[in-house]
């Protein structure tokens, strides 16, 4: 992502930690009585901008408001609509006039010959002391006030009244104004004030809430409104990068095929900007395949889903996948839940061939091992951990052919770093431990 050199660049989970600090550190800054800062996430269609900021919302209890931008078509639906407003007092209880305090420094003569500099009062303008007996109360509303005893006091003004996503809120949230580079110059001028004030003329956002801005790339891919550098310097602006790691975890809890997720981790370049293909476009290609049991008995209708949902080039390339088995990959289940020991490394040797041999497949054993810390994780945040799950982990570390010491140090630390409570008997464990220590 050349195009995004100069800017901070962040995958989803750095993307949370990330978001995750500018909320604390807003909720810091405010007890001090200054102003929130609001955050730009820059990025392709379909990575996940979206999920990021719901997950974010969910760990601090924020509710969420999205706008997007492109699809408001009146501008009072961001910003409220313009009503009169009328200043009503109480009988008898007229603001009352009195003159504001000024002062000047003259030269004052104070004995014969001899003058001074003395601060001087001098008649000032009259103001309105403002009483809480009086109000400004939209038109609308005039005739309950009256009807109160409250009495016009001749003065009236413009103003907004808060729009419909913000009226009644109650707590924090996060208001994220999605695509907010695709939306019309109109909406972009009143987002300019809400980002930097979090006011917009007569209203303001609650205490709490935070903006955050989505916006796709000015690259020539996207029809978006270039944005100038006094725009820019009203928030803090990272990029969202794909990783198909991150992905491959996602794609395991979401229950995604998991030969699909194979595929991705074995061709991580698909994804590209350029050629039209992202996260949603892949994604949505396997859930349309995702009812055929045997690929290699359709791969015709394959071909033909993958060519309407992410081109010709990735469909090729997906039935090439087939065609040399690599989709029939023993899978992180029977890995980790298989009972029998032998079983499970004849499994592992057939499909990535043993450490020692010249025809070991040391791409297949990366997949491999990915899938399985994802699968093992994801089994642990559902089920109880038993002693011969344990044992399973134990054993896949001591054995010399299956995998390289490379990927045991990785199974070990992503294990434990995912879930230190369940697998802590793993550390007891010296083979283990001279893994996670190293």
């Amino acid at each position: 992502m050349s195009k995004h050199i100069n800017q901070v660049q962040l995958d989803s989970a750095e993307m949370v930690d990330f978001l995750k600090h500018i909320i604390s550190n807003n909720r810091h800054i405010q007890q001090q009585g200054k102003k929130v800062v609001a955050t730009e996430v820059i990025g392709d269609s379909g990575l996940g901008k979206t999920s990021v900021v719901l997950q974010i919302a969910e760990q601090h209890k924020l509710d969420v408001v999205k706008l997007n931008l492109a699809q408001i078509e009146e501008l009072g639906d961001l910003v409220g609509f313009p009503v009169r407003q009328f200043e009503l007092c109480k009988k008898g209880e007229q603001p009352m006039p009195v003159e504001a305090p000024k002062f000047e420094m003259k030269k004052v003569e104070i004995a014969p010959g001899k003058f001074a500099i003395k601060k001087i009062p001098v008649k000032a303008p009259i103001v309105d002391a403002k009483t809480e007996a009086c109000l400004w109360i939209d038109e609308n509303a005039v005739e309950q006030y009256t009807k109160q005893g409250y009495e016009f006091t001749g003065k009236k003004r413009m103003s907004y009244c808060p729009p419909e996503w913000i009226a009644d809120k109650q707590g924090g949230g996060i208001l994220m104004l999605d695509d907010w580079n695709r939306a019309d110059t109109r909406f972009i001028q009143a987002v300019m004030e809400l980002v930097d004030r979090q006011e917009y003329i007569s209203w303001k956002l609650p205490k709490d809430w935070h903006i955050i801005l989505t916006a796709n790339p000015d690259d020539g891919n996207y029809m978006v409104n270039s944005i100038d550098s006094a725009q820019k310097t009203r928030f803090v602006s990272v990029v969202m990068k794909w990783n198909h790691e991150r992905w491959a975890e996602w794609a395991e809890t979401e229950g995604i095929d998991g030969r699909c997720i194979n595929f991705v981790l074995m061709h991580p370049e698909i994804v590209d900007a350029d050629q039209g293909v992202n996260p949603r476009s892949i994604t949505t290609f396997f859930n349309c395949i995702s009812s055929v049991k045997t690929f290699e008995d359709d791969l015709p209708l394959i071909q033909m889903v993958g060519e309407g949902s992410v081109g010709g080039e990735v469909a090729t390339l997906f039935t090439q996948f087939i065609n040399n088995r690599l989709d029939k990959l023993v899978t992180p289940k029977d890995i980790l839940l298989t009972k029998d020991d032998a079983k499970v490394i004849k499994l592992l040797t057939d499909a990535t061939g043993e450490v020692s041999s010249s025809e070991y497949r040391a791409d297949i054993a990366s997949i491999l091992t990915t899938r399985l810390i994802n699968y093992t994780l994801n089994y642990a945040t559902k089920n109880s951990i038993t002693p011969e799950i344990i044992n399973r982990l134990i054993m896949l570390v001591k054995e010399e052919e299956v995998f390289t010491d490379d990927l045991k140090y990785h199974i070990v630390k992503k294990i434990l770093n995912g879930n230190k409570q369940k697998f802590q008997k793993l550390i007891f464990d010296k083979d283990v431990q001279a893994y996670a220590t190293k």
